[in-house]
């Protein structure tokens, strides 16, 4: 993982940085941010959430109203876009129509003033990378949605930029061709030692690509951790819900003690989860448990193991697993998760269990 040690400079870097667009309410409320040389960092949020703005900015297509944004230590809040030396890729591709695949990505080498022979060199290269050379002639109307990204990805790399920007590239892409071209950026970032920005509400997008993921909330960053960080360890409920699924259990802390919290669930059972953003007796809390962490097998139900009765709602073939939706501690929308597995045992709707999880995969959380 690329992550920013205290004695390594910030690649790019975002100091109390704040944007409002009326002049009253803060899109972006002052924003701190480090970013190191060839990380992928993604930022990940709901729509509104700032994350889009925070990249226009980064880009150069919008003005910080406050703050300062930093790259390769140099400020650049009245560096226009063309001199930032950034490269850039739309959801929506912005290719020419007008033009071929390689006069697309002549224009930014053009641009910059250099001569035909290197113009040559370079789009080869770049249109290697993402095997499409054979496709140099074609305009963009004569490819398919996944082609036109591709084409797309090497103009912003055409250039050798030190940094690259991503605004949801992937989200015109069906979900095969979507997963595919994950793993081909990845592998572009890993080859090439590029920085990358990436901008993303899929959550799964971002725990797949990222070294690190800041997920953004009404302007501001709620947690910055690497992906397993993330969903192991959420740092408040906003987090825990938004990545990835998550079985939220309402309660009252009962006692807190050496790292643990004795949580009492609206059906009087007391359980033992992990304490995170709580820290007295009697304050509300969602104890948070991942579905993939439940287990019903009594075989696996171990000695340490919390268990708790549940009534099966309903259950849902998805091909490779079962998810299984219960009603617990007066939750109906409690989910477990199970590998579809020879001799695997299905429940039935209206059964009865036994369920269980270690301690340490409950997490007391903020209410």
């Amino acid at each position: 993982m690329n992550l920013i040690s205290s004695d390594t400079r910030a690649f790019v870097e975002f100091a109390h940085v704040q944007k409002s667009y009326d002049g009253v309410s803060l899109v972006v409320k002052d924003l701190n941010l480090a970013i190191g040389k060839g990380e992928f960092l993604t930022m990940l949020g709901p729509s509104g959430s700032g994350k889009t703005t925070c990249l226009m900015m980064l880009a150069g297509f919008e003005t910080a109203t406050h703050g300062e944004i930093l790259l390769d230590g140099r400020p650049i809040n009245q560096v226009p876009p063309h001199q930032r030396g950034i490269g850039m890729v739309f959801q929506n591709y912005a290719l020419f129509p007008h033009m071929t695949v390689a006069e697309n990505l002549a224009f930014p080498l053009e641009v910059r003033g250099m001569g035909k022979s290197e113009r040559e060199t370079k789009i080869r290269s770049a249109l290697d990378m993402v095997q499409m050379w054979p496709f140099a002639n074609r305009r963009p109307s004569q490819l398919s949605g996944g082609q036109q990204q591709r084409i797309a990805l090497a103009r912003a790399l055409v250039f050798d930029p030190k940094l690259v920007l991503m605004d949801e590239p992937l989200g015109a892409l069906d979900k095969q061709l979507r997963e595919h071209m994950q793993f081909e950026i990845k592998h572009l970032h890993e080859n090439l030692g590029i920085t990358v920005v990436y901008v993303t509400h899929d959550q799964g997008e971002a725990l797949t690509m990222s070294d690190r993921i800041a997920v953004f909330n009404d302007g501001r960053i709620e947690q910055l951790a690497t992906p397993a960080d993330l969903y192991e360890r959420p740092e408040n409920s906003f987090v825990a819900g938004f990545i990835g699924e998550n079985n939220k259990l309402p309660g009252v802390i009962e006692e807190i003690r050496e790292g643990h919290a004795l949580v009492r669930l609206a059906n009087g059972e007391l359980i033992d989860a992990v304490p995170v953003n709580v820290s007295a007796k009697g304050q509300k809390t969602l104890v948070s448990i991942r579905p993939e962490r439940v287990e019903f097998k009594p075989e696996l139900l171990a000695v340490d193991t919390h268990t708790i009765e549940a009534e099966v709602i309903e259950v849902i073939y998805m091909g490779d697993l079962f998810r299984t939706v219960l009603k617990v501690a007066g939750q109906a929308d409690f989910v477990l998760k199970s590998r579809n597995t020879m001799g695997q045992r299905v429940l039935a709707p209206g059964e009865r269990l036994r369920i269980g999880w270690a301690p340490q995969d409950a997490r007391a959380l903020d209410a």
